[in-house]
């Protein structure tokens, strides 16, 4: 009897391969579908309460979103266009600001070349205005250092004028001196050799005069050989020294060499250059 009641019972009360009855499946789909429709009502477009509008079609929904997508990139690409019309503004502003510190760059790169120039210059000048002043001088070298002379310097300078180039005299040349003091003032007790005197002349044709003829011969004093020579700065007595061996060589062959200002050697053969 009880098999019976077993094999009456509904077969849809029969369980399937799962463990679930027919009437679970069936009610299971159910609800599936009804989840599905709920969630396909809750994404449509819902019609508007305030006007009762019919519910947006699909096609209608696109169009909106597309012409709202539409509005946002346009507005996304004028903010973009303003920043990048900004940014080459400041760019071209750079630009010009460089190109015109280059012109200055420039400029001032052509100012310091004349200065440069000018400070070249600067020391031939000095030294130029320098030679000018003393063009009344002559230096006497290797004039002794004693007591006598060196207290007695302008009637020393007449001594070896009279000695030397009486004629100057005879011609009644003004033949009288400002001054006439050594050089350097403070005697060097490790040199040896005497300091140079300087002399200036009243009258610059006196000088000139002493001069060739201190070109032509050797001077001396007392019978003490001297030079005499035009008084100078001492970068250009410098440059003189630098000629001085070529100097003594070309006397020594019969020549006659001459150093003209500032300092230019000219050689002279048979009176002839």
């Amino acid at each position: 009897m009880a098999n019976y009641t077993e094999a009456q019972k509904p077969q849809n009360s029969k369980r399937n391969k799962k463990g679930a009855t027919l009437d679970t499946f069936y009610g299971a789909k159910s609800q599936n579908t009804e989840e599905i429709e709920e969630e396909t009502q809750a994404n449509a477009p819902i019609p508007s309460k305030e006007n009762g509008n019919p519910p947006q079609t699909h096609e209608e929904f696109e169009s909106e979103m597309s012409k709202k997508m539409e509005a946002f990139w346009e507005e996304k690409w004028e903010i973009m266009q303003k920043k990048f019309t900004h940014l080459q503004n400041e760019f071209d502003q750079i630009v010009k600001e460089n190109q015109a510190l280059k012109q200055e760059l420039i400029k001032q790169s052509q100012k310091n070349k004349k200065l440069e120039e000018n400070i070249k210059y600067l020391p031939h000048k000095v030294t130029d205005l320098e030679n000018r002043g003393r063009r009344a001088n002559l230096r006497i070298i290797g004039l002794p250092e004693k007591p006598e002379i060196s207290t007695k310097l302008d009637n020393v300078i007449q001594e070896i004028i009279k000695e030397n180039c009486p004629e100057i005299l005879e011609q009644g040349g003004n033949t009288a001196t400002d001054r006439a003091h050594r050089t350097p003032s403070i005697l060097n007790p490790q040199k040896t050799t005497p300091r140079n005197v300087i002399a200036k002349f009243q009258n610059s044709q006196t000088k000139e005069k002493i001069l060739q003829e201190a070109r032509k011969r050797q001077f001396r004093y007392k019978g003490m050989p001297i030079r005499v020579t035009q008084d100078l700065a001492s970068s250009t007595l410098n440059d003189h020294k630098a000629w001085n061996m070529i100097f003594r060589k070309a006397r020594e062959l019969g020549l006659q060499p001459i150093i003209s200002y500032p300092a230019k050697l000219t050689i002279y053969f048979q009176e002839k250059v």
